[in-house]
């Protein structure tokens, strides 16, 4: 494969980890948070209703399992094509 062609490969795989990663965090951010937050207040999460669990803590923890998961992912990224660091 040709370097053009592979740091386009690369730039794809990037966007698509990206955007992967922006939809679940507005789907758990505002989703759960705000527009399901009704349904999900039938549950309760330490005495307090799911839907505001997640509009105050829940979108947290989902972001920062996120930010490990992004650089774990980017790290595997970098490795197959080769533009890791050593």
């Amino acid at each position: 494969m040709s370097t053009d062609n592979s740091s386009k490969a690369y730039w794809k795989d990037t966007i698509a980890l990206v955007r992967n990663m922006l939809i679940i965090w507005f789907a758990v951010s505002y989703g759960a948070g705000i527009l399901f937050a009704g349904a999900l207040n039938s549950i309760s999460i330490g005495g307090y209703p799911l839907g505001f669990w997640f509009a105050q803590q829940g979108s947290i923890y989902i972001f920062i399992a996120l930010i490990f998961y992004y650089a774990r992912a980017m790290g595997k990224l970098d490795e197959k094509y080769d533009v890791h660091e050593d």
